[in-house]
């Protein structure tokens, strides 16, 4: 399972809002923490005016020691112990990236839409070249513009999106994992459709027959895999399927169950769909107001 938990900030409430949810990770997984900020050597050139001795050494001096002040407060929210404060400089999306390779076991947490005034994480910039480019899983929280609490979020269910391929099915034994330590409850989620390519066609005589043949193979297929998990041990394990192509209908089932995340592979694909970057992680992170656990298959 996971080893350390990365948390990358920027000192803007927005990106804090990924605290709420990473501590209860921390605890129940039993997993040290790194919260790392990272100083973009270009944005401070910017800030810099050497005639005015404000050099670029001062400058980076300067946010070095806020920077460091700054994390040294946010590691009162975890255990002394097993939390760390990093400050380094390059591109935040090269450093998150080159820290969290260092060990394929660490789990990278962060907002997609953090702001400070001298830089902006926004998901289609450093989140979404950290997803692009990251070997490791990714725990991505939709920041919300309302201002918001440090109040310790602990999620009670996980909400897994399956497409039938073994690939998508990567994700299972992480979640069995998390089930186990975090006593979540598991909610497998199957979203079938006719192919594209016949409903293109238009009416069909045996359409009717079709949807329901489908829609057997789906509940035998989540039947199979509910199986499989009890067997594995975990009790509190149920299924769902929808009839569509929405990936609404992921957003909406979290998003009506209080306390939830979803998990899902970068990869999963199926013979009417892709589940990969630009199709449905990219709408479920970027309008889910629930945490998206990224797993990175191979």
């Amino acid at each position: 399972m996971y080893t350390r938990l990365l948390i990358p900030l920027d000192g803007s409430k927005l990106a804090e809002q990924v605290l709420s949810y990473v501590r209860s990770f921390a605890r129940a997984l039993k997993i040290p923490v790194e919260l790392l900020e990272v100083i973009d050597p270009d944005v401070i050139a910017t800030l810099s005016d050497a005639k005015r001795g404000r050099s670029v050494e001062v400058v980076l001096a300067e946010k070095e020691r806020t920077s460091t002040g700054y994390l040294s407060t946010i590691a009162r929210l975890f255990d002394p112990a097993a939390v760390k404060c990093i400050v380094e400089s390059g591109k935040p999306e090269e450093v998150i990236i080159e820290r969290a390779a260092a060990d394929s076991r660490t789990l990278i947490a962060m907002a997609t839409h953090g702001r400070s005034g001298i830089q902006r994480w926004l998901l289609g910039n450093v989140a979404e070249k950290v997803l692009r480019s990251a070997t490791n899983h990714l725990l991505l929280i939709r920041a919300s513009e309302q201002s918001g609490t440090l109040r310790e979020v602990a999620p009670k269910r996980v909400v897994v999106p399956l497409d039938g391929s073994g690939l998508a099915e990567k994700v299972l034994p992480y979640v069995v994992d998390l089930a186990k330590k975090m006593k979540l409850e598991v909610v497998l989620m199957h979203v079938f459709a006719l192919p594209l390519s016949i409903t293109a066609i238009g009416y069909l005589p045996d359409l009717g027959r079709l949807t329901d043949l489908l829609e057997a193979e789906a509940g035998d297929y989540l039947a199979e895999k509910v199986k499989q998990l009890k067997e594995k041990g975990l009790e509190n394990v149920s299924s769902i399927m929808k009839f569509g192509y929405d990936t609404g209908e992921i957003i909406g089932l979290a998003y009506r169950s209080p306390d939830t995340f979803v998990a899902m592979c970068k990869h999963g694909r199926s013979g009417i769909k892709r589940w990969v970057w630009g199709s449905v992680i990219e709408k479920v992170v970027r309008h889910s107001g629930d945490p998206v656990l990224i797993i990175q298959a191979s």
